[in-house]
């Protein structure tokens, strides 16, 4: 089993501009919150109704959005009304946004990806009082419950979507580690498909929990995508050698072709090597990967081979190995080599998570564990970007071969690693 390296990494080819992330997960934290304070308000007076039976107590649309000033800047927000239709003078202030208070007293540091500090009561209310303040405190152990308990019903619903008439040109796959553990077993980690669509657009395929080392948690996984409607397979999946994945690939859509993901592999490599020889050997790798064509990579390949088998062969055999997985990419558009080439996809999106959780010790439920991974995930999915040049995904369901990059018709111009 290959080693499990932790990335450190920004938003980089996601365009997940940080501030812009951070508003927005501020923006929905605070506005499921408040939601929450409604439907416990409104629960609350269920039973009072009018003379005509009907409920005396109900929503009212909502106040003129405004801007609060947190520890982000100022973040946008929508403020529920309600109405007391029996005249007794009911009304609903937000503990979290009082009527009037546009700042937040708190001056303190941002806390990125607040949903995976929300993992208990407590630490709820500590997230939002670094995000709003004192206001935060008199947020009830009731709504916070009904948060968390509203995003492990919004993945559930998620997850039973219709998938009848997707396709993916490319799926990006990992198993993807937190602090965080859940109470049934803290081996558990996200396990994460992110698929290119027919227009080139990034989106969400699934969000689940089990062992990323297991064949049976990702096969249950693969199993569901096709009840759902996934008959066609994607044309190439990219991940790194330490899944079960591959295995259940294998069984449930065999004709997908497999890209082992470069970062990982370069890492994996170097593990194997004394670190005066890393730099003279990372560099020798980038060779391979950087390659105008597959036959200069194969070349470049048979070098790294020579220079290094006589007395480090554990590095050499990483390599090899995974020879051919390692150089799928050769038969995809050129355009499109930064993006398959490994699974930043992925780990750029949780690499500030891995940062931000590394004080977070404790437990939670199943649902809770999913039901925060997968809301981070949401709120960075509308920010994710489209690959370069889409126009060659539809030239790929179309059935157009690619050599080196280019459609096989076509010749290879000198400057072609300056396009790659």
């Amino acid at each position: 089993m290959e080693k499990n390296t932790v990335f450190e990494g920004g938003m980089g080819e996601l365009g997940l501009g940080i501030e812009g992330v951070l508003r927005r997960a501020a923006r929905s934290l605070i506005e499921q919150a408040i939601e929450t304070e409604v439907a416990v308000l409104l629960e609350e007076f269920s039973a009072v109704r009018m003379v005509n039976g009907r409920q005396a107590v109900v929503r009212n649309g909502h106040l003129p959005e405004r801007e609060i000033m947190t520890a982000l800047g100022p973040v946008p927000v929508k403020v529920p009304k309600v109405r007391d239709r029996s005249g007794s003078g009911i009304k609903f202030n937000s503990a979290l946004v009082p009527p009037y208070v546009r700042k937040s007293r708190t001056v303190a540091a941002t806390v990125p990806w607040l949903y995976l500090h929300g993992v208990s009561s407590g630490h709820m209310q500590e997230a939002l009082s670094i995000l709003l303040g004192e206001e935060a405190k008199g947020l009830s152990p009731a709504a916070l419950g009904r948060l968390k308990a509203q995003w492990a019903e919004d993945h559930a619903a998620w997850q039973r979507r219709s998938l009848e008439g997707k396709r993916y040109a490319y799926w990006w796959v990992d198993g993807v580690y937190t602090n965080l553990r859940a109470e049934e077993d803290p081996r558990i980690c996200l396990l994460v498909i992110i698929g290119v669509t027919a227009d080139g657009k990034k989106e969400l395929v699934s969000v689940s929990d089990g062992l990323r080392e297991s064949k049976a948690s990702w096969l249950e996984i693969l199993r569901d995508l096709q009840v759902r409607g996934l008959e066609a397979a994607p044309l190439l999946a990219i991940g790194d050698g330490a899944m079960g994945f591959w295995a259940a690939l294998d069984e449930a859509y065999p004709e997908t072709r497999q890209q082992r993901c470069w970062v990982h592999k370069t890492a994996n490599i170097l593990n194997e090597l004394p670190k005066s020889k890393q730099g003279k050997a990372k560099a020798a790798l980038q060779e391979i990967w950087m390659a105008e064509s597959r036959k200069a990579a194969e070349k470049a390949l048979e070098v790294f081979v020579r220079n290094y088998q006589a007395k480090y062969p554990k590095a050499v055999a990483k390599l090899e190995k995974d020879r051919e997985e390692l150089l799928a990419f050769y038969d995809y558009p050129a355009e499109h080599w930064r993006h398959i080439r490994t699974t930043n996809a992925i780990e750029s999106t949780f690499a500030t998570v891995r940062h931000r959780t590394s004080r977070t010790k404790n437990c939670v439920s199943r649902n809770s564990f999913i039901g925060l991974g997968f809301k981070m995930l949401q709120q960075a999915e509308k920010r994710w970007i489209a690959i370069f040049h889409p126009e060659k995904v539809r030239d790929l369901f179309a059935g157009v071969k690619f050599t080196d990059g280019l459609p096989a018709n076509e010749t290879l111009p000198g400057d072609q690693q300056d396009a790659a």
